[in-house]
């Protein structure tokens, strides 16, 4: 099965931000997060395709809309499209919600008819931004199959899980520790990795980089060494707690430039096969430049065949362990006399930031993976993309989606059917009450899709 190009089925996508909720309290407009799936809509281009999509709160009707559009027949795609909101801002993640609302729970069960129970049609699967029990608890309901992990092999997606997974696939990790249970765990453990001064503690499960801390070692405890967390909030007290709690690994901070962090994403289906699907060159900021801000698509030529090897190692063994669906794994590509020399850094097991921008670009140009170049391939042309979930401004708070729609398109930045290059838009939720939206800039070249890229800014910023 491909979430990307489905013939036929339904997908019952269910967005939950099932994550440590207090890092997700970091990220801005986090609810709207939701709306990072959306690209599936557009898998209703195949007529025996149907989506049932639930968030917390209602999509705006004019954001639906806009998805629509990239569509040959919007109204007829609409009728086989089901927008189910509990209409319930809580903090509580999504599919936690959904199992105290009977009456919406439901509603998904009507949408779902009788669908569940037959294959002939393509049937149903539930399609989960990440698994924990709530989603596992709601397939159990529903009596669908989950196009995801489950919760019994998440450790093998921990910052420490996947350092054994690199290690099992023989796929050179940066040198560290993992399995840490304590700080007193993490002190002997940085004391063992003299010479080494400046060390990176990482959460077991934590994303975007929220769950770092960059320590510059000296005589003294770790806890009164120069430390750079990555959360403004963060410090040694809360950072311990969490340390107790999911556990960490240790290792050495990379400080070599140029230093790139590229990743890959892969699948497995529920049958055991496995396959490379994208590269990327992640972009990444904040106060210790390891949080995710997008992506562009493809990973830079002198080791885009390397990633995809390494990640094919990776997904072998998953795959051997059961592991099912989207995963993404992120590296450090580090230049050296004789080229790049690439280093697995961590193993995500969920869909991750890059996976809604190869999703929109393969859906609205109709192109697929060239795993022999690490290409997007459409009649035989490359298409390249430039993607950002952070493009935030104060000239777009308070503007509906619809005007940020017509904006893009006025000003010739909108998608192009015929050429299939342009913008798709998401998180477009989050405008009008945060200035914050992010966007997919596709191109024929890397330049097209980077220049796109750049006067798509300038126009939604005018002012940054």
């Amino acid at each position: 099965m491909s979430i990307f190009e489905p013939d036929e089925g339904m997908l019952v996508v269910l967005p939950s931000l099932s994550l440590p909720q207090d890092e997700l309290r970091r990220i801005t407009g986090a609810l709207c997060y939701e709306e990072r799936l959306l690209f599936l809509l557009l898998t209703l281009r195949e007529p025996k395709v149907e989506v049932v999509y639930l968030t917390s709160m209602p999509v705006n009707d004019a954001v639906v809309d806009y998805y629509l559009s990239f569509l040959d027949d919007p109204d007829e795609a609409r009728t086989r499209l089901q927008m189910i909101s509990l209409d319930d801002p809580d903090t509580h993640p999504l599919s936690e919600a959904l199992l105290r609302r009977p009456d919406v729970i439901e509603r998904v069960r009507a949408a779902l008819g009788n669908r569940r129970k037959t294959r002939e049609d393509g049937g149903a699967w539930m399609v989960p931004f990440v698994v924990s029990e709530y989603e596992e608890r709601l397939a159990e309901l529903f009596s669908l199959p989950v196009y995801g992990p489950a919760t019994a092999l998440a450790h093998l997606g921990s910052k420490s899980g996947g350092r054994a997974i690199g290690d099992e696939a023989g796929v050179p990790t940066v040198r560290g520790f993992g399995d840490l249970r304590s700080l007193t765990e993490v002190e002997h453990t940085a004391r063992a990795m003299s010479p080494t001064t400046k060390l990176m503690v990482k959460l077991n499960n934590s994303y975007s980089g929220l769950g770092n801390a960059i320590v510059t070692k000296d005589d003294r405890p770790l806890v009164s060494c120069p430390t750079s967390f990555s959360a403004s909030d963060e410090n040694w007290t809360t950072f311990a707690e969490k340390i107790a709690e999911r556990g960490a690994v240790i290792e050495e901070f990379i400080e070599d430039r140029p230093l790139r962090s590229p990743s890959a994403l892969a699948r497995i289906t529920p049958g055991g096969g496995y396959d490379v699907v994208a590269t990327h060159e992640q972009v990444l900021g904040g106060p210790n430049g390891d949080v995710y801000q997008g992506c562009s698509f493809p990973a830079r030529r002198e080791y885009r065949a390397e990633l995809g090897a390494y990640t094919e190692r990776i997904a072998g063994v998953l795959a051997e362990r059961g592991v099912v669906g989207l995963f993404g794994v992120d590296f450090f590509a580090v230049k050296t006399d004789g080229g790049y020399r690439t280093l697995l850094c961590e193993i995500n097991l969920r869909i991750g930031g890059t996976t809604h921008p190869l999703g929109a670009a393969i859906l609205t140009t109709g192109a697929s993976y060239d795993p022999g170049t690490g290409t997007l391939m459409r009649d035989g042309r490359p298409k390249y993309y430039v993607a950002t979930d952070n493009c935030a401004s104060p000239t777009l708070k308070g503007r509906t989606p619809g005007e940020v729609v017509k904006l893009v398109h006025d000003a010739g930045l909108g998608f192009d059917r015929e050429s299939r290059t342009g913008n798709v838009l998401h998180l477009l939720g989050a405008v009008t009450e945060f200035g914050k939206l992010g966007f997919t800039s596709i191109g024929d070249s890397a330049e097209e899709a980077a220049e796109l890229h750049r006067r798509t800014l300038l126009t939604l910023r005018p002012t940054a």
